[in-house]
């Protein structure tokens, strides 16, 4: 059992879980995902692909045929993981095909590694599956290969993220997703709704809905309606909440209309839970001017007044950059006191660093490396301290909690307040035993710590 410490990456997608057996003869493919869940879909989505058409998958290096790294480029220190696991699979392995973001610069991956066998970019489902094919040769077997109906996951089966847009629109000058991924691209509605069926059906009880911008969800199709349903977060996380699974919404900017969400967070009955996943990025609105992000921060607050108003249990996560390009002592002091204010529960915090391509590179003022870290400790004591004082209010609470584990020390559960990996988790360590993942129970909070909290079961 280990205690759950605030996320330096809260960017990333939990470990890939493989459980699928192998049988012998079939062509075998190995996956190494890395970056955020909506990279975690994609990799889902290839091996959901590869399964169909006869492959196995792997659990490790030497098992594997070949191997498909899905790479993260969103900063030069997830590069350097990137390389690393590149240069890891062809130790182990030696056949090595790339994708991802970083694949979108393939003369920077050849580089320092030429001996790959292909380079393909975010979301190029169709080459990835050829440089497979130019490796491996698919061997269908029609009586063996069974694809579930819910395809392939690397989540554990009682979750799901479930991607309802590609690209982003907004031109943030530290980000070069958009250049990466291209603009918005919303998914019909149907198409969303039909998937989520499928998971639920499949046994999945949290959807956790993700884009770059699940805000603005269909603003590129002028919210179109097709076979009944409008491409609207409203109405999406509306439909989604009748599946009866929780719905966990991720990614939103703080537009006026997600004040129309609220409502439905505020109904137990709705099945949308109360937890809100914003990048708010900085508290100082010149800080904000200059990182181009299409928000004040003093109407934020206002927001989440307005929100904590209608919906009172409602959990706030977000993400927080410190030493940005020309940030001042004043300026920081400022998010500092913005942060006291927004009492926001869940936060994780990044240190600035140049990435390639970032219009932000080219900002007068940088900040030294050692005040960099220096506000980041200080960030992070402030938000611990958040934490912890939100944390202790919850003993003696009951609150509703999914399992995720349970191994011999305890059961290692989640609140409707806790994301998988990124945010804290309940434990439970007497009764454990007759638990299992995916079980869904009542606890009555014992304990509280800085990040995670204690407690005992008393109803399912």
């Amino acid at each position: 059992m280990t205690q759950n410490p605030p996320n330096l990456r809260p960017d990333l997608a939990p470990k890939p879980r493989f459980s699928e057996p192998t049988c012998d003869g079939q062509p075998t493919i190995g996956m190494v995902s890395l970056g955020c869940p909506k990279a975690l879909v994609d990799s889902e989505r290839i091996l959901t692909r590869l399964r169909a058409e006869g492959y196995q998958i792997s659990p490790d290096y030497a098992g594997a045929d070949a191997v498909i790294v899905n790479t993260c480029g969103f900063l030069d220190s997830a590069k350097a993981e990137s390389l690393d696991a590149i240069g890891e699979a062809l130790v182990e392995n030696g056949k090595v095909i790339v994708t991802g973001c970083l694949g979108a610069e393939p003369d920077y991956i050849r580089e320092h590694h030429p001996n790959i066998l292909a380079v393909t970019g975010p979301h190029q489902y169709e080459q990835v599956l050829d440089a497979v094919h130019g490796a491996v040769p698919p061997s269908p077997d029609p009586f063996v290969d069974l694809l579930p109906a819910s395809g392939v996951k690397l989540t554990p089966r009682h979750y799901s993220y479930l991607k309802i847009s590609e690209g982003c629109n907004h031109k943030c000058k530290f980000c070069i997703i958009p250049d990466m991924r291209g603009r918005l691209v919303s998914r019909p509605a149907h198409a969303v709704i039909r998937e989520a069926e499928k998971l639920v059906e499949a046994g999945v009880k949290e959807l956790l809905v993700i884009s770059q911008d699940t805000s603005a969800y269909g603003v590129d199709i002028k919210h179109a309606t097709e076979r009944e349903r409008r491409a609207h977060i409203t109405d999406l996380a509306r439909d989604l909440g009748s599946l009866g699974a929780w719905v966990r919404l991720h990614y939103v900017y703080p537009y006026p209309h997600v004040r129309d969400l609220i409502p439905l967070m505020a109904d137990p009955s709705s099945g949308l839970l109360p937890y809100l996943d914003i990048p708010f990025q900085h508290g100082h609105p010149d800080v904000l001017k200059r990182m181009a992000r299409p928000a004040a921060s003093a109407k934020t607050l206002d927001e989440i007044a307005a929100w904590r108003s209608m919906a009172p249990d409602i959990t706030l996560r977000s993400t927080f950059i410190v030493g940005y390009p020309g940030e001042t002592e004043a300026e920081f002091d400022y998010m500092l006191d913005w942060l006291d204010e927004a009492q926001l529960d869940r936060v994780g915090c990044f240190k600035y660093e140049n990435v390639a391509g970032a219009r932000s590179n080219d900002l007068p003022n940088h900040v030294p490396e050692e005040v960099k870290q220096e506000r980041w400790e200080r960030f992070m004591q402030k938000a611990q301290a958040i934490s912890e004082a939100k944390l202790e209010a919850k003993v003696g609470q009951h609150l509703q909690v999914i399992v995720d584990e349970v191994d011999e020390e305890a059961a290692t559960c989640r609140t409707m307040a806790d994301a998988p990996e990124i945010d804290g988790n309940l434990f439970i360590d007497e009764g454990h035993e007759i638990l299992k993942p995916g079980d869904m129970l009542t606890v009555k909070v014992d304990e509280a710590g800085e990040y995670d909290l204690w407690g005992r079961m008393i109803g399912s």
